[in-house]
This record gives structure tokens, sequence and C-alpha cells, in this order.
């Protein structure tokens, strides 16, 4: 099973992709970030954040993605350009009828590294680790991403956990 975990942001989407056999037998196959500039207005930064996701789907070819939960923060402006930028990455997936589940960061968190509140750099250092990769091909804005593929994964591809995967969005 192929999970795209995605932590979106307008300026800096983080992405992680996660073959998933069982808990002995997984591979972080890629991971990374769709970058905007401060400058591009929301609707370039929008498309931009569409066509990598689309890109990562055509290349991998993902069962399943997963995407942090949205949160709500003092400023309300920051939350509906969250949701822009989580609506425009559920319309590209539901194109490709691909299923997306949300979690929030410190359940996915708890789930890929044991604590919810690991820091970037503590969940590079247990990915690195775990996947024997070399910390410094794991960005620290792709981090959660593969939190989010890893606790998807761990709860899809275990019967006994079934039930607690949440409803498709």
């Amino acid at each position: 099973m192929i999970i795209l975990g995605i932590d979106p942001a307008i300026r800096c989407t983080g992405y992680g992709i996660v073959e998933f056999h069982s808990a002995n037998d997984s591979q972080i196959i890629d991971c990374g970030v769709i970058k905007n500039t401060q400058k591009m207005p929301h609707s370039e930064c929008l498309r931009r954040i569409s066509g990598g996701i689309r890109q990562l789907v055509e290349q991998f070819k993902p069962d399943s993605a997963s995407i942090e939960d949205p949160f709500l923060g003092r400023n309300p402006k920051t939350a509906i350009i969250l949701g822009m930028v989580r609506g425009a990455i559920l319309a590209t997936l539901a194109d490709h009828d691909i299923a997306s589940y949300s979690y929030s960061p410190r359940t996915a968190k708890k789930s890929a590294v044991g604590t919810g509140t690991a820091t970037k750099e503590q969940i590079a250092l247990m990915m690195a680790n775990e996947f024997g990769l070399d910390i410094a091909d794991i960005p620290l804005d792709a981090t959660d991403a593969l939190a989010l593929a890893i606790c998807h994964a761990r709860l899809a591809a275990n019967p006994m956990l079934k039930d607690m995967l949440p409803k498709a969005l």
C-alpha cells in the first residue's frame, strides 16, 4: 500500500510518500516540499500546489492520502487561506479517485514516533533511523507529512485497528 501524506501550507506544503506492507516492511519512497514565494498571489500558489500534488499522484500512484487536520488559530485570514489550500489538494486527490483521511498533528506524530509533541527535528531523526536514510535527505517541512503517511498506513494495514480509521473526507 502506498500512502501520500500531506502537510498543507500556502508557501511550503510538505509531502511524504510511504510504501507500507507491514510494520516490519515499509519504506519512505519520497519526501519533499512544494514551495511558493511570498510574492506569488494565492491563486498562483494554489495552482502550483494542485499541480505538484497531481505530479506526485501520477508518479507514485498512492492508494490513499492523509492530510493534516485544519487548525483554528487567532487569525481568521490564516484559517481561510489554509482552507483554500486543503480544498485545492482534496479536489486534486478526488480527481484521481484517491481516498483522503485527516489526522491531527498530535495523532500523526504519536503514531509515527511515539510522542504527539515531537519536534520536526525529532521526527526527521526517527525517520532517518527507522528507514535507514540520511537525515539531510528529509526536509524539515516534510516531517509532519511523513508522520501523517505512517500514521494512516499503520491504521489502515492493521485489521484490528481499522475501526479507528477516520471517515474518508
